[in-house]
């Protein structure tokens, strides 16, 4: 498996706290002193990692056009997490939430799926092997350091596995345009799973049949749908807030 970079700071910090071990190589801008840069690179010094300063042309080229704020880190990958790690996540989570994207093909809205999963407080977000977007540093750098503490799930079969976490008490809330009742009507308490479609083409067939329910997003305008990304935080800030009603 190759290694990955991370660019920007809210990556960098992530993997810093969570698995230092992970560093490879360290670059930051020549000459730059931020606020926010120093502490992590006396953090990474004091572990014993070599900085190499390089000036901005050279960074920049490294970056490949990523906004990398003076900073980036070559990695070895996260550990990929499967169907069989969701038992463990099961087991130390009292009524977990999950968010299952279904075809989210996008690194853009996958990067910003597992921000808002972060801010939610998600368990896992579960996603398919095929059809789905690769964590790359492009899904890193969006989702602004949640792409290296938010479990990533990717699993053989989606179907399966939400009929597998169904017998353990999950409940599974699909978002879909052809529901009779919105996601402020419904009950999103407990153990839940809210499922996002793809990108144009919504759910697929089987995923949707698995859903224990459908909901929608009331538009009011012209726009009849919402980015997968805009539309997963509306559904898991809800399900927050009805939640935390429940103390």
């Amino acid at each position: 498996m190759s290694n990955e970079f991370l660019f920007g700071i809210h990556a960098t910090k992530a993997v810093l706290e969570r698995d230092p071990a992970r560093f490879i190589e360290i670059f930051v801008l020549k000459g730059r002193e931020d606020d926010r840069l120093l502490p992590i690179i006396k953090e990474l010094t004091d572990f014993g990692f070599k900085i190499q300063e390089l000036p901005r042309k050279t960074l920049d080229d490294k970056a490949n056009g990523a906004n990398h704020q003076g900073i980036i880190a070559r990695v070895t990958p996260a550990k990929q997490l499967n169907e069989h790690d969701l038992d463990d996540i099961m087991n130390k989570t009292e009524n977990p939430l999950f968010l299952v994207l279904d075809g989210v093909t996008d690194p853009h809205n996958l990067g910003a799926c597992l921000r808002n999963a972060d801010g939610a407080g998600v368990a896992a977000v579960i996603v398919p092997k095929d059809k789905s977007a690769s964590m790359t540093a492009t899904v890193s750098k969006v989702a602004c350091g949640a792409a290296e503490v938010v479990p990533l799930v990717r699993v053989t079969n989606l179907a399966r596995t939400m009929r597998a976490l169904q017998e353990k008490g999950v409940w599974f809330v699909g978002t879909a345009g052809e529901a009779t009742h919105d996601v402020y009507q419904a009950k999103l308490t407990g153990s839940l799973a809210i499922v996002m479609g793809a990108e144009g083409d919504g759910m697929r067939r089987l995923t949707r049949e698995t859903c224990d329910d459908l909901i929608k997003i009331p538009m009011a305008g012209s726009v009849t749908s919402l980015n997968v990304s805009v539309a997963s935080g509306v559904c898991l800030f809800e399900a927050v807030r009805q939640r935390s009603l429940q103390g």
